[in-house]
């Protein structure tokens, strides 16, 4: 594959290599050969990755910066990928010098991954798309574009040197003495016929020559008059185009054409046909022969002349098409004559660019026995003549600096200078970078310099001993990097933490000198709920001298701090770096606790508990009693449920799930209820207010008082789930046979009563149903757990579906 074929654009891309200065050699060896490589990158570009995270997995397969400079410095060359692990090309491993062996070995011990590597490194390969891209000569595009059609114009004034011919129409314009005006078409046999006058030959002159004869004809009758003869609607004519041309053939086309108007109806030329020497004949005689990069490049229509009927085009093969690729504005083919010479095509391809090394050139010629490679210099480049199938590659200036030092650091104005004159030595370069910092550590600066073989060798420099005269300056070489520590690196980002009750817990940069109540007040202060009478700080143990572990990891320091933020009998207490404040809760700081008291009491609505002890009697004498339409054994508690709650709640359901082999509760559906009832016995609570049996409130609760319900709900796996009567001393087993009795698949022996006030029973003997229950038959198959439809039902009721959850969670076990 010959790389020449690449578009010029993404030439541009791929010869942004990137500089590898300073970093560390690292030995590694791409497990990928060149060839691997390019497939790789072309197979990625094609099924849409991008750019980057093509470079990226490049990164994971330890492709190197220098594998990839490797291949670029063969695609220069116009060599063809060789699927071998050394690189690419046809030159053979044993054939490099010694001295280029030592360059590759060294160059690819750097890892791309300690290099500033962008984008444009592998931009080439992603255009390597196809085993054999088309070539991209210059001028060829120019007769296939659809804004440059090189249609010819019907606008333009008569041209005095246009030959008519048979088919022209002719406008003769008579004014002054006399006024008339007559049209007419010029005959086949070359003639036209006026009235008065007779017949009058024009077919071979020219517009300036007709118009000559017409005032000679026409002058003794309109004596006193002008004539004027001006060209109307053109003939059209016929010319043939042939030769290397994209369609060659007989072309039908206006009087007004030109060469350029018949190479854009051919098509333009081929691969091989050529645009620097495009032949007209005339009636067998050569006519005229055109240039077309004199168009091109300096706007020259040299050579373009108006065609005649049954004019021949001739486009013949190009002479020589040489490739320039590298730092040049427009790479791509160039066709060039025997005469022409490299400064030639450089001109053509827009001269160099500005980081081109334009002292020499390099041409590689496939031309003989073997291929050869020159090295054409400056002053050589008008007598150096080209040939066909040469590739000519200008390369980049070297990525290094011949006067640069560069300070790094804590300096106010780090960066690369020019060594000589003023920046000689190491103060002229602090000098010229404004000083150093206030963090700066002067007597330690690391100097980093080049040394022949390209590798780093560090010096320490004192500062402060050259500034004070102590120590001799250094001289600077070129490349010398000067790093000047400071401070604020060598020790980490010092910060004070303070959590709890204040307005802005957080993370603050330390301060000498800081004290409790200064980052309390930077805290915006403590909460409403804070207390002042305890305030802990904890510290680092730290202790760099420490030979061996101990215990102790942090020391703690207890204050009370006074209304005006003053520590109480204490003496003043400094913060040090990384110190953790905590400002506790007060123990005497309350908020209002609501609770709900609904349905048959006499004043429903929301009540503030007076304690912490709030009880359940307590919330029904605040509601002002129960009304005589109360069902107390019905009554029914429902609580908020808390986080850690929700958490427990959820391992059962998960682990019960598992248990039944099958997951057949909507875990994510019943995790969505806020509320669980509390099963609650409230004749009881009355009846022994401040015992066991009036349970304790808590913030959230709300108290459901209904009225008395005469019925009686079954569900689960009976035949007809039903609501029946409900009917004193009757069992459970009545209930279920008014629901049609249990199925084949029930489960009868675990049948459980979920009463209105929220306590769950077996049904069995010893537990009768009351008003208003519900009755639940679960199912005995392997596996499968209530349904959701069937938990919705259930909780159709008063009972609330939180009740039930613990419950199908035991029977599934």
């Amino acid at each position: 594959m010959n790389y020449c074929f690449i578009a010029k654009n993404t030439l541009r891309l791929f010869f942004c290599c990137v500089a590898i200065f300073y970093c560390p050699l690292v030995m590694a060896q791409s497990p990928m050969t060149d060839s691997q490589v390019v497939s790789f990158v072309i197979e990625q570009h094609k099924s849409g990755k991008s750019q980057q995270d093509i470079l990226q997995s490049l990164k994971r397969k330890g492709v190197t910066v220098a594998q990839l400079q490797r291949i670029k410095r063969n695609y220069e060359n116009g060599e063809a990928l060789g699927n071998t692990d050394s690189g690419i090309g046809t030159t053979a491993p044993h054939s490099r010098t010694r001295a280029q062996n030592g360059e590759l070995r060294q160059a690819e011990t750097t890892d791309i991954a300690t290099s500033e590597m962008s984008i444009e490194d592998i931009s080439f390969l992603s255009s390597l798309n196809s085993p054999s891209p088309k070539r991209q000569i210059f001028g060829h595009d120019v007769f296939n574009k659809k804004n440059l059609t090189f249609e010819s114009s019907m606008n333009l004034p008569t041209p005095q040197n246009y030959v008519l011919g048979a088919g022209d129409a002719v406008n003769i314009d008579i004014w002054g003495a006399s006024q008339e005006s007559v049209t007419e078409v010029i005959s086949p046999d070359g003639t036209i016929v006026i009235d008065g006058v007779g017949v009058i030959q024009l077919s071979g002159m020219t517009v300036a020559q007709a118009k000559a004869k017409l005032k000679k004809e026409l002058g003794a009758r309109y004596q006193d008059s002008q004539i004027d003869l001006t060209l109307g609607q053109t003939r059209t004519i016929t010319i043939s185009v042939m030769g290397e041309v994209k369609v060659p053939g007989t072309y039908t086309m206006s009087a007004f054409a030109s060469v350029f108007n018949a190479l854009y109806m051919a098509g333009g030329p081929n691969d091989i046909g050529t645009l620097r020497s495009v032949k007209v004949y005339r009636k067998g005689k050569l006519q005229s022969t055109i240039d077309v990069y004199d168009y091109l490049l300096n706007g020259k229509l040299t050579g373009d002349i108006h065609l005649q009927d049954a004019d021949v085009i001739t486009v013949s093969p190009y002479e020589a098409l040489v490739c320039v690729v590298g730092k040049v504005k427009r790479p791509m083919y160039y066709e060039m004559k025997k005469s022409e010479t490299a400064a030639t095509l450089i001109n053509y391809s827009g001269g160099f660019t500005g980081d081109a090394y334009a002292k020499a050139i390099r041409v590689n010629r496939k031309a003989g026995n073997r291929r050869s490679v020159f090295s054409v210099g400056e002053f050589d480049l008008n007598q150096f003549k080209l040939m066909d199938e040469d590739s000519v590659t200008v390369d980049s200036t070297i990525n290094r600096y011949e006067n640069m030092v560069e300070i790094r650091g804590a300096v106010f104005r780090p960066g690369m200078y020019q060594v000589g004159g003023n920046i000689s030595t190491v103060k002229g370069l602090v000098e010229a970078a404004s000083g150093l910092t206030e963090g700066a550590i002067s007597q330690h600066l690391v100097m980093h310099r080049m040394k022949a073989d390209r590798t780093l060798e560090a010096m320490s420099i004192d500062f402060r001993g050259i500034t004070e005269g102590s120590v001799p300056d250094v001289t600077l070489h070129n490349e010398d990097v000067i790093f000047v520590p400071t401070r604020d690196e060598l020790n980490e980002k010092k910060t004070l933490t303070i959590k709890g009750e204040v307005a802005y817990p957080g993370v603050y940069r330390y301060a000498a000198n800081a004290t409790i109540e200064d980052v309390i007040l930077q805290a915006g202060g403590p909460t409403e709920a804070a207390s002042l009478s305890k305030v802990d700080v904890f510290r680092r143990v730290v202790n760099p001298n420490a030979m061996e572990s101990t215990d102790s990891i942090t020391r703690v320091f207890s204050f009370k701090i006074n209304p005006d933020f003053t520590v109480d009998n204490q003496m003043a207490f400094t913060l040090q770096p990384f110190d953790e404040i905590h400002v506790r809760r007060s123990p005497g700081y309350n908020v209002q606790q609501n609770i709900t008291v609904e349905g048959e009491v006499q004043f429903e609505g929301i009540y503030t508990m007076t304690s912490k002890e709030q009880r359940l009697s307590e919330a029904i004498q605040m509601a002002g009693g129960l009304t005589k339409h109360a069902y107390l054994k019905g009554a029914k508690l429902l609580r908020q449920m808390t986080q850690e709650e929700r958490d427990v709640l959820e391992t059962v359901l998960r682990t019960a799930a598992r248990n039944s082999g099958n997951d057949s509760i909507d875990i994510s559906k019943l995790m969505s209820l806020a509320n669980y009832p509390v099963g609650i016995e409230l004749d009881k609570a009355l009846k022994n207010p401040g015992t066991s049996d009036d349970p304790i409130l808590r913030e959230g609760d709300r108290i459901v008082v209904p009225q008395y319900t005469s019925t009686v709900t079954v569900n689960g796996d009976v035949l007809y789930p039903n609501t029946v009567r409900f009917k004193e001393g009757k069992s459970a087993k009545y209930y279920i046979n008014q629901a049609g009795g249990a199925t084949s698949t029930a489960k009868k022996s675990k049948a459980i009563i979920i009463y209105m006030n929220g306590m769950v029973a077996k049904a069995n003997s010893k537990h009768k149903p009351m008003p208003g229950c519900q009755i639940v038959v679960p199912t005995k198959r392997k596996g499968h757990g209530l349904s959701l439809t069937e938990i919705m039902a259930i909780g159709t009721s008063s009972a609330a579906i939180g009740t039930m959850i613990a419950t199908v969670a035991n029977l599934m076990k």
